[in-house]
Order: structure tokens, then C-alpha cells, then sequence
């Protein structure tokens, strides 16, 4: 999942058919971001952004937030590599900064908030000192920021996988970074993001028996900005939700490369997110990025270093008010 480098050709076309979102009846005490790598970082921003929405997080193989500080070439140095190291006391004091000027939510809607934070030992392309850092932020977070003791911090760094989100099938590529990026490692990382997010299962889990839609993401542009986004994104929906009974919502961002465009479906159906969502009657949100080269994004990333605007990691960025703006229509209100 290297960051920079060609663009990739002959870009595949997500659905045939994108339906609009449905309004789901969902809980605003169940709603959760998760993410791997560029969507780790991703993923922390939502968080920091809207904590009145997201106060549960799954960050895998990322750093803490703020980390690039809009620089690219910080972001391919302390935020990957680990050289120089992040300094993670400012970015804290950064973070605390924004919620109180309003660029970001109040960090006090985080008081009974979970961060869980998955990287392997095994991990060249993000080195493992700097998901370190990632948990160390939210670690000083919950320690420095009144009121924030309830916070609970998973550090979950000493298993041996390389840059990839482990899938619960086994294979040869749990020590590689290869394309589509789920290594067979016989550890299921999306059955434990469910664990440590919303605790035990409401039912036996199985395969996924829901539906897996796609929908129009230009249709969701917020003043008719461009997100830099796919044409379109997924949505599953378990059997129970699209009955009309209350459920949760994840936010599920995907890596560097990882993309439709770049991968199909394997992400959206393979990560294993859609059979315990079936267990916990949660949705799962799969936005799109697309590559681009200008702005400079050959690799499909989210915007963790600035490349759609100089608010990227705050409440004014284009790709995080595009985000809370889909999570309102399906039936979150978000706060403005």
C-alpha cells in the first residue's frame, strides 16, 4: 500500500446500479468509525472532528492525529517511517486547541469513549513506533484533557502481521503487504474491532445474509463541493436493520490501494465486517476515495496530509463534512 507512485489504469466501475440511501433506524450510542492505514488516519480524524458522533474508534496501522500537520513530505517521514518522531505532547495540545475553538467537536463527548488501536509487529510500510505513537496520543489525551479518565485506550501491537488488515483464513501472505491488503493470518481483526467496540454479539455469527447496496456518492456533495471521492460507495445492511429494527452504524475506510477502483469488492465483502455486522445489528458504511493527480493522490488515500485543503483533519474539511453528511442521511443527526 505504498503512497506514492504510478496511477493506476483502467478504473473499474463500482456498481452497474447505485441506489439511494435508505433512512435506517439507527442508534446514536452504536455509531463507530474504523480504518486501515491512510483510513486509519482517516478514521482518527473523524473522531477528533465529530466525537459527539463517533466516540468509538478502530484505528489499524496509523499514527496519532494531526501527525502530517498538512506537509507531505512530514507525512512520508514521522507519520510512516517514524523519523523524526511524531511529537506527540503538541499534537495532543493541537487537538485540545481545535475542539476549543469549535474546529473540532468538544473532546468531553469522549468521556466514555473507545479507542482501539491494531498494528503488527511485522509493519515496514508504517513503522510500528509511530502506531505507537497513535496510541500514546490518545493514551495522553484521556490523561491530560479534564474529564476524559473514562476513555478507554486498547493498544493491540504485539501480533505478527505485516501492513494489512488480517482476515480470519489462513495463508502465505500475512507477512506481506500485497494487494488487496487482507492478509491470511487466522486472526479475524474485524470480529475483534466488533469486540472491543460494542462488546459481546446479539446473535451467533454466520455469513453475511444482508445486503451489500451501492449508492451514488456525488449525489451526497455538501454545497456541491467536490470530495474527491469515487463515483460511488457501499453500504451493507443487515437482515434486522432493514427490518426496521434499531442498529448501530461502522464507518469502515479503507486503505491506500484498496479502493474498488483498485481492489473490487474485496474489502467491502471480504474484510469480514458483513458477518458481524449480522451479529450486531450494525450497519457498515464503506465510502470510495478515487486517485487523482492533481491534487496528488496516485494511490486512492484518504486525506491525511492535506491534499483536498488546508482544514483536511477538521470539521470544515471537504471529505469529513461529506462523511457526517452521509452519516445524516442514513439517520444520525450530526451537530453543525
Amino acid at each position: 500500500m505504498r503512497w506514492i507512485g504510478a496511477l493506476c489504469l483502467g478504473l473499474l466501475a463500482v456498481g452497474a446500479h447505485a441506489d439511494p440511501l435508505p433512512k435506517l433506524k439507527l442508534d446514536p450510542h452504536r455509531v463507530a468509525v474504523a480504518g486501515l492505514s491512510s483510513g486509519a488516519y482517516m478514521a482518527t480524524q473523524m473522531q477528533l472532528a465529530y466525537p459527539d458522533v463517533f466516540p468509538y474508534a478502530a484505528i489499524v496501522a496509523g499514527g496519532p492525529y494531526a501527525c502530517a500537520g498538512g506537509k507531505l513530505d512530514v507525512a512520508l517521514s514521522s507519520c510512516m517511517k517514524g523519523a523524526p518522531a511524531a511529537d506527540v505532547s503538541a499534537l495532543v495540545a493541537k487537538a485540545t486547541q481545535r475542539a476549543q475553538s469549535g474546529d473540532n467537536g468538544a473532546l468531553k463527548n469522549l468521556a466514555h469513549g473507545k479507542a482501539y488501536l491494531l498494528h503488527g509487529k511485522d509493519d515496514a510500510l508504517v513503522a510500528p513506533l509511530v502506531a505507537e505513537a497513535g496510541a500514546q496520543f490518545y493514551q495522553r489525551l484521556r490523561d491530560t484533557v479534564p474529564g476524559l479518565k473514562g476513555l478507554q485506550v486498547v493498544d493491540d501491537g504485539n501480533r505478527a502481521f505485516a501492513h494489512n488488515l488480517p482476515i480470519a483464513a489462513t495463508g502465505v501472505d500475512c507477512d506481506k503487504s500485497v494487494s488487496p491488503y487482507l492478509g491470511h493470518c487466522g486472526f479475524d481483526a474485524a470480529g475483534e474491532i466488533f469486540a472491543q467496540l460494542y462488546g459481546k454479539p446479539l446473535h451467533t455469527v454466520g455469513d453475511a445474509k444482508g445486503q451489500l447496496q451501492t449508492f451514488s456518492q456525488n449525489a451526497y456533495r455538501v454545497d456541491n463541493v467536490d470530495p474527491l471521492l469515487a463515483d460511488d460507495g457501499y453500504l451493507y445492511v443487515p437482515p434486522s436493520c432493514a427490518a426496521g429494527k434499531p442498529c448501530g452504524l461502522l464507518v469502515a475506510f479503507h486503505g491506500c490501494k484498496q479502493n474498488a477502483a483498485a481492489v473490487g469488492e474485496a474489502f467491502v465483502k471480504d474484510a469480514g465486517f458483513n458477518r458481524w455486522a449480522d451479529a450486531y445489528d450494525v450497519a457498515v458504511l464503506y465510502p470510495q476515495t478515487r486517485a487523482s493527480m492533481a491534487p496528488l493522490n496516485p494511490q486512492a488515500c484518504w486525506d491525511w496530509w492535506g491534499y483536498s485543503g488546508g482544514d483536511y483533519d477538521t470539521r470544515r474539511g471537504v471529505q469529513p463534512r461529506w462523511v457526517i453528511h452521509v452519516v445524516e442521511q442514513l439517520g444520525i443527526a450530526a451537530p453543525r
